[in-house]
């Protein structure tokens, strides 16, 4: 808002007549009446020209000089461009990849596709002991842990040891191995920064896979001064080593979270400063998610009396490898559908869970033409072209290496994603399009876009991806028009320094104006 002009004090002039007053006021009136007619024709575009002119105007207001921007906008029904903006330019999408990811999932997949995770024993039991190993064969499952068990990161594994007493097994005189061959070995994605790999949303990839393969940190004040209370989820499990250089501060402190964890290994230390009346969670990742996984189910074993005399074991590190077949069936996890999976994946734009369904198409479905790794990243997206092929989307000159969008090797155009997105929205299978739409967060309302649009025309209306990182900011998906009319957009924004705020204004101007359009 400009500063206003002072009061005048100076009331010497003529004293205007009734006349002049109200010609005054006549025109005044007509002015205004332009003014807000201009406005109006701006916010509320009528055609395709006037549209134009206010998404330029956007663009060339954004505080985004020296970045790139690429736009494009569709008209659902009439499959017409309605706006580009170096719409065919390739830039990164960031998490905006997770709408290719489950596209494609759900496409190859199917909603109801669901990962099994079968405990096998092998070996012979006699009197309450199994003379021989258990066999836990990973199958990918993303969400073992407590998502989607009412926050009971370790239900599946007293599960298990409940089976195994049902089955007359008290101890075990072998190893609990760990098969997660169905994945390649890489256990990050190619292009990820190496500083983020502490962090949660930058967990490791395994086949075998718990409480987003990370622990759960609880730091809780004691007395100002003196070092604060660190405990940590699944069951303060000894698989990592915590060091705790917290400080408990007064009530008026200023928390200051700090947490680290040693390259290749799980020596984790908190340095968190944390006042009185308040709590820090942190999620940190592990390294090596198959023994995590293991550990913490031997764990669970003997809490429910049931002993491994033997250890752990990754399959790999054995110098044979056992042969499942002809072993007991213990019990089978059965994951929940894919369709509430793709569900968190772009409604939190959960990395981990990306990653693992890519590794999945390239386990389950891998492209015989292709010469990448079963099981790999390269393999679901040699399978997942295809699929994008048929889509419409140009293969020749999309990039994608990763599930996720962590990757800064991962190379799209605005163009591409409302072709995707078209594609998805006149999906043949109603059951496929209606788990990608619902998937998606809503603006104002829940997911990444909680927080946005909110009382504009856009709120509860708009449904679209988010996507960022350092120099990257990206929101892709649907709006109404004022009219009635369901639109497509994607608005891409790299190459800008310091803070993303000035691309997420531009992506929600956007946005807006998209649901203000009368046509």
């Amino acid at each position: 808002m400009g500063r206003h002009s002072p009061k005048p004090t100076d009331l010497r002039g003529d004293t205007p007549n009734a006349s002049t007053i109200l010609m005054k006021r006549l025109l005044s009136l007509f002015l205004l009446l332009t003014v807000v007619g201009q406005v109006a024709a701006q916010d509320n575009p009528r055609n395709r020209r006037q549209l134009a002119r206010v998404i330029d105007r956007l663009v060339q207001d954004s505080s985004l000089a020296a970045a790139s921007v690429g736009i494009s906008v569709v008209n659902l029904e009439s499959g017409a461009v309605l706006y580009q903006h170096k719409a065919d330019r390739n830039l990164m999408p960031a998490s905006n990849t997770k709408l290719y990811t489950t596209a494609v999932a759900l496409d190859l997949l199917g909603p109801e596709f669901t990962w099994q995770t079968p405990l096998m024993a092998l070996g012979e039991i006699r009197d309450s002991t199994l003379t021989g190993h258990l066999l836990v064969r990973g199958s990918g499952d993303p969400v073992i842990g407590g998502r989607y068990n009412e926050g009971d990161i370790t239900a599946v594994f007293r599960s298990w040891a409940d089976s195994l007493v049902e089955a007359g097994i008290r101890t075990v005189d072998g190893f609990l191995i760990g098969d997660d061959d169905l994945f390649d070995d890489l256990q990050l994605g190619y292009g990820w920064s190496w500083d983020d790999e502490p962090w949660w949303y930058s967990a490791e990839i395994g086949a075998l896979s718990l409480n987003d393969n990370s622990v759960d940190f609880t730091v809780t004040p004691t007395l100002p001064g003196g070092p604060a209370q660190v405990t940590w989820e699944p069951i303060n499990t000894d698989y990592v080593t915590v060091l705790n250089g917290t400080r408990t501060l007064p009530e008026d402190g200023r928390k200051d979270e700090e947490y680290a964890r040693v390259r290749d290994g799980n020596l984790m230390t908190v340095g968190t400063l944390v006042p009185l009346g308040r709590v820090e969670e942190e999620s940190i990742a592990v390294h090596n998610p198959t023994r995590y996984f293991l550990h913490v189910l031997r764990e669970v074993l003997l809490q429910k009396g049931i002993a491994v005399t033997g250890g752990i074991s990754d399959i790999d590190d054995l110098p044979v490898k056992p042969d499942p077949a002809g072993g007991l069936h213990i019990a089978t996890h059965t994951s929940p559908p894919l369709k509430q999976v793709v569900h968190a994946i772009n409604k939190v734009s959960h990395n981990l869970y990306a990653e693992q369904v890519l590794k999945t198409i390239g386990a389950l479905l891998p492209d015989t033409t292709s010469d990448a790794s079963p099981g790999s990243a390269a393999m679901g997206w040699a399978r997942g072209r295809h699929a994008l092929g048929a889509a419409g989307v140009d293969t020749l000159h999309i990039q994608l290496t990763d599930g996720s969008g962590l990757s800064r090797m991962n190379f799209i155009a605005p163009s591409m994603s409302t072709q995707l997105l078209s594609h998805m929205w006149n999906h043949p299978d109603d059951s496929t399009r209606a788990a990608f739409m619902r998937s998606l967060p809503i603006a104002g309302i829940d997911g990444t876009l909680e927080n946005r649009l909110r009382d504009t025309p856009a709120e509860g209306n708009a449904r679209a991806k988010t996507g960022t990182f350092t120099g990257a900011s990206t929101l892709s998906g649907y709006v109404t028009s004022a009219a009635g009319t369901p639109l497509t957009f994607s608005i891409m924004v790299n190459g800008y320094r310091g803070s993303s705020a000035a691309a997420r204004r531009l992506q929600d101007a956007v946005a807006e104006t998209l649901a203000r359009y009368r046509r």
